[in-house]
């Protein structure tokens, strides 16, 4: 009797733990604390920073309110930036989108070499954001870009007996030197690189779909652009929306490109809201003004993903 009731006893306790309102804390702890060191903390003290006059060499200073944040805003670099971080985010993710549903369409069909062809698509997700980058960078640079001697080859071959003439050989275009076409570069690099990640996520949205689905638009006769309008893109819109949810982030935030690249330059004309914070608070010493800077993407971001994943609700209930 004894045996049998400490079994039981046993068996209660472990009862008791397997029970939704202990296991389920259990297990969500580790990412619980995971976000609060590596996500909160550093989000919290960034906070305090923009509240105070911080300089470099110390984390703590006097308390001035809202002052750093009314400060930069009357900076035309801080009003430049913002706008850069805005149409440089809309037009990557515009290309991304259009270009991750072409790719993804097409990769999902059987045809020889299409795990190579997958490899090479997702390799520039997979390789170091630095070392792609610097790999464009040679591509760009001034005096021997590989751009501007495939342009110069192409016209003197194909496009000179077309009558097209793209560049002068005498002065070839400065990729990385004019405002416009280092916007351009930058737009492209950054597209390059995210276009791997939401085409995974297409080609996952499109194995999701049941394959009665595409039964039934045969027969009725749902074929080419009709499909596609009508039958695959409301079934991937959710997961679409998800894909640029992460692309917007991913963008708005990031300072690899244009750090290797253009450095904000020419004359802070390719500046964005990361990397003037980094140069305000870091290079500049002004730590309270940085991190000012960088917390005005917080209320931006915030308002994007509640409406992003309001959609993406609306469009998977729908």
């Amino acid at each position: 009797m004894a045996a049998v009731s400490e079994a039981r006893s046993k068996g209660g306790w472990r009862d008791t733990f397997e029970q939704r309102r202990f296991l389920a804390p259990l297990l969500i702890s580790p990412a619980v604390l995971y976000i609060v060191l590596l996500v909160g903390a550093p989000l919290g003290l960034a906070v305090y920073l923009s509240l105070t006059d911080a300089t470099a060499g110390s984390l703590s200073g006097n308390f001035i309110g809202l002052h750093n944040y009314a400060d930069v805003w009357h900076s035309e670099n801080f009003r430049r930036a913002l706008r850069n971080t805005i149409f440089f985010t809309a037009v990557s993710q515009a290309i991304v989108l259009v270009g991750a549903s072409v790719l993804a369409h097409q990769l999902v069909k059987p045809f020889r070499g299409r795990w190579f062809l997958r490899f090479l698509v997702v390799l520039p997700w997979a390789a170091p954001v630095a070392l792609g980058t610097i790999g464009w960078l040679w591509i760009f640079e001034s005096t021997l870009s590989v751009a501007n001697w495939s342009l110069v080859h192409l016209q003197t071959g194909v496009l000179g007996h077309l009558g097209l003439h793209v560049i002068d050989p005498l002065d070839p275009p400065q990729w990385l030197g004019r405002p416009n076409l280092a916007m351009a570069s930058l737009i492209m690099v950054h597209t390059w690189r995210i276009l791997p990640f939401a085409t995974v996520i297409f080609i996952a949205g499109l194995a999701s779909i049941p394959a009665e689905v595409d039964d039934a638009a045969q027969v009725d006769a749902a074929t080419g652009l009709r499909k596609l309008w009508y039958v695959t893109l409301p079934l991937q819109l959710p997961i679409a929306l998800v894909a640029l949810l992460f692309g917007i982030v991913f963008t708005a935030t990031d300072i690899t490109v244009v750090y290797i690249l253009t450095n904000g330059g020419p004359f802070n004309q390719t500046q964005m809201l990361p990397m003037w914070a980094f140069q305000t608070g870091i290079r500049s010493g002004s730590l309270g003004e940085g991190a000012a800077i960088s917390l005005y993407l917080l209320p931006i971001l915030a308002v994007v993903s509640i409406v992003m994943l309001w959609f993406a609700k609306r469009a998977e209930v729908t």
